[in-house]
């Protein structure tokens, strides 16, 4: 919750002191919060329920604008539609039965909160400073700063769990040894040639003319670091040019990325 309140003060103050923003409406940090995936165990994953529940009611409480509900088994495989049913009431219960919708912040003042944001967002602030030392986000990325720090936090959190000092319920405490696989969706390999047929046939019945041109101006545009490929993305869609077209033709520009490999 703090989180989000935090985003939303940097935001705010970085468009009106960075990016001289004067318009009080592009002040406003709009955002879509996912439940955290990471949290889903294979272990129990019942329990995923409960977890992406908290996780959903604390997305609202910071101020969300919209919310994605992980369905429980995603841990396993793709969910079932009962899965997912279940994800959707999530939401739904906490619109209608909580009346946590019916105030605009409604843990406003809680003094350990506005610690935690004012906290948060000092840490956030050191973060950028260490960034911009470095010279900028694209140098940073280049000596893997972003990596390693993603890295060096995976391993205390997988470090903290194995040494039972992170509880896991069902994981590394609470297990259950008898545990019932439960039901997973499957999904007809047939399924795959029959998409593929379909862009087949999205890409017959299109104007080719109009499909080659687009891709031309967004390799065009791709190659000019000062232009937006927003629009020429936009542009290819509507002439019906796929996704993994357009980005075989941003790999003809940029070529791929290869990180180096953080231990």
């Amino acid at each position: 919750i703090a989180k989000y309140r935090a985003a939303r003060r940097i935001w705010a103050r970085r468009m009106r002191e960075k990016y001289g923003a004067r318009d009080p409406r592009s002040w406003l940090m709009r955002f879509h919060t996912q439940t955290a995936g990471v949290s889903l165990t294979a272990q129990q994953p019942e329990v995923n329920l409960i977890r992406t529940a908290i996780e959903a009611l604390a997305a609202v409480l910071g101020g969300t604008q919209s919310l994605h509900t992980n369905s429980f088994d995603e841990a396993l495989a793709l969910p079932t539609e009962h899965a997912v049913r279940l994800a959707l009431r999530t939401q739904q219960v906490i619109a209608h039965e909580t009346g946590v919708v019916n105030t605009i912040d409604p843990l406003g003042g809680s003094y350990y909160l506005e610690q935690l944001t004012n906290e948060l967002e000092r840490q956030a602030y050191d973060y950028f400073e260490r960034i911009e030392e470095l010279g900028g986000v694209i140098p940073a990325i280049e000596q893997n700063f972003m990596q390693r720090e993603i890295a060096e936090a995976s391993f205390r959190y997988q470090s903290e769990v194995e040494r039972s000092e992170r509880v896991v319920v069902g994981v590394n405490r609470y297990v259950q040894e008898d545990e019932q696989p439960i039901e997973l969706l499957r999904i007809d390999p047939a399924l795959e040639q029959k998409q593929i047929e379909r862009v087949q046939a999205v890409r017959e019945r299109r104007d080719a003319a109009a499909a080659e041109a687009a891709l031309a101006r967004l390799k065009e545009d791709a190659a000019h670091a000062d232009r937006n490929l927003m629009e020429p993305m936009m542009a290819a869609s509507r002439a019906y040019v796929t996704m993994g077209e357009m980005c075989d033709a941003l790999r003809e520009v940029w070529g791929t990325w290869r990180e180096t490999p953080v231990f």
